[in-house]
């Protein structure tokens, strides 16, 4: 492990906090209204612990299997680590998502959430979930309608065993500012409204390292930052899980 990249990725973190900082004061939020998850994905165990050291404590992770061996890697870490499946989720692997990890950002159907509920160990807390908007109506992302998502939130109040906490969404790339504000502004209205009917409901995850700023002006409450804190990815290793 080289003294440059631990500089590196603390000095990124340290970075990528100031723009988060400075976005929300440019909209009049406090910063602390936005939660950093440091998406880990195809990154090795040896650069999420830099991190760690750094004092980030929130990851994110795409692969399952993947995910699950970082999980384990790093069991029993005080003060505990907090770890959030943020890729889209087959059927097949959904128990491993319900054993090991924290948090589900990508509910999108009745199905996967059933399944997640009734394989979520009763040892462990609620599993604490996110219903994933296609936002931008693409046909190959994962998500779900606005108009779907009151359903689908009641469905899953009814589960005892996952905890819905909001939303989240990865909007198509937008071109300038505006256009993402504009995407990023229907969320926040979806949002709002699902806090009327579950005032448990406090996480509008939305926002990657293009797209932050727009994103805090609109209201996120969580930015999922990858490339910016640990540099670009290489996918040639990356287990596609």
């Amino acid at each position: 492990m080289s003294q440059s990249q631990h500089h590196a990725i603390s000095k990124n973190l340290q970075d990528v906090q100031a723009r988060i900082a400075a976005a929300a004061q440019d909209c009049d939020r406090s910063s602390e209204e936005v939660t950093l998850l440091a998406v880990s994905k195809t990154k090795p165990a040896s650069d999420v612990a830099l991190a760690i050291d750094a004092g980030q404590l929130a990851f994110g992770e795409n692969y399952v299997q993947e995910g699950v061996d970082k999980i384990a890697h790093f069991a029993g870490h005080q003060p505990p680590l907090v770890w959030h499946f943020i890729g889209p989720l087959q059927s097949n692997k959904s128990r491993l998502v319900a054993e090991n990890f924290d948090w589900c950002h990508t509910i999108d159907r009745l199905k996967i959430a059933q399944r997640l509920n009734d394989q979520r160990p009763a040892s462990l807390p609620p599993l604490q979930v996110l219903i994933q908007v296609n936002i931008s109506d693409e046909s190959s992302k994962s998500g779900i309608t606005l108009a779907e998502v009151p359903a689908l939130a009641a469905q899953i109040c009814e589960m005892p065993r996952l905890q819905l906490r909001g939303l989240m969404a990865i909007p198509a790339p937008e071109p300038d500012n505006a256009q993402q504000l504009a995407v990023f502004k229907q969320m926040a209205a979806a949002f709002t409204q699902l806090q009327l009917s579950h005032p448990q409901v406090d996480t509008l995850s939305m926002g990657m390292t293009d797209d932050m700023p727009a994103a805090i002006a609109a209201g996120s409450t969580m930015v999922r930052i990858g490339t910016a804190i640990f540099g670009a990815r290489d996918y040639s290793a990356a287990t596609k899980s």
